[in-house]
């Protein structure tokens, strides 16, 4: 790894992540707010948000991480591609399918997929995360937008922390939830008594969900989630704390729950600016047919 040591002289009053932009041209924002997360910034010795704001004589160290040499292996998973232009995809993720390789699962992602499918793919997000702008997870199902190339990875990044980007989620919750719409908003971070779960806490990430009934059920509610803001687990944490757990989650439900093999959660409606013809585009996913098949069990 390389420690990059910067002063701040000019861009004082900037956004860390832009004004580092700025100050070394082969960083982009992405990996500039990457680093952030994984804490590789230091302001003054002191971890700092990418909303940080400079100021004159602050001491910036930076440690680069070493590019992974990490081959990824191109693999024909017949996935179901949306859309497709030079810049950007939008691809219909099965329920099931990891996003990207990591520990345990370096085969059968979407990423080996998308390599085999196409080779132009924004690298921004490194070798382990070809073209991958945002996630949902394995046992989620619908849309994700795969950049193609860095500027349109930037454009569609930009987008995301500019709140502009529509993601329509739904979900069947456990509970009778009596009015009609809400909003949940909360902060959510690390569970401090279990590292591997999310949680909301004081001081995690600003976080916000709204949610409207679709269709009740008894002892279950169908509603349609649509994402301000886009955490890791935001709407299994979210649901969980107002006391609606997803049906069949794993994590954030009740042992109780519905064999689903994992929560019973898809993406249905992803719409963004198109980074080069600045066209709004919207794209809709059906239900699965499980997810569909459930929600006729229900009913009867």
């Amino acid at each position: 790894m390389t420690v990059v040591t910067l002063t701040i002289e000019e861009f004082a009053g900037e956004r860390i992540d832009k004004a580092l932009s700025q100050m070394e041209e082969s960083w982009s924002r992405s990996q500039i707010s990457n680093w952030l997360d994984e804490e590789r910034i230091l302001v003054n010795g002191a971890a700092v948000k990418a909303k940080y704001k400079v100021k004159q004589g602050d001491v910036i160290e930076v440690t680069v991480p070493e590019v992974e040499d990490l081959e990824i292996i191109p693999e024909d998973l017949n996935l179901e591609i949306v859309y497709e232009d030079a810049d950007v995809l939008v691809v219909n993720k099965p329920r099931g399918m990891v996003v990207h390789p990591a520990p345990g699962h370096a085969t059968g992602t979407l990423v080996n997929g998308l390599m085999h499918h196409c080779k132009d793919l924004s690298g921004i997000n490194g070798v382990a995360r070809p073209g991958i702008v945002h996630r949902i997870d394995k046992d989620t199902s619908g849309l994700l937008m795969v950049a193609k190339n860095d500027v349109a990875h930037e454009s569609l990044v930009n987008q995301l922390v500019e709140k502009s980007v529509t993601r329509k989620y739904t979900a069947l919750v456990h509970g009778h939830i009596a009015h009609e719409k809400g909003t949940i908003d909360a902060p959510i971070g690390r569970d401090q008594k279990d590292r591997q779960k999310q949680a909301v806490v004081d001081k995690g990430k600003h976080a916000v969900t709204h949610f409207q009934v679709i269709e009740r059920f008894g002892e279950f509610t169908l509603v349609e989630c649509r994402l301000e803001t886009g955490r890791t687990h935001q709407i299994r944490v979210h649901m969980n704390y107002i006391g609606f757990p997803l049906a069949g989650d794993p994590k954030y439900g009740p042992r109780k729950t519905i064999d689903f093999g994992g929560q019973v959660l898809h993406a249905g409606v992803l719409g963004f600016i198109h980074p080069v013809t600045k066209e709004y585009l919207e794209f809709e996913s059906p239900l699965p047919e499980d997810f569909k098949q459930l929600i006729e069990e229900l009913r009867g």
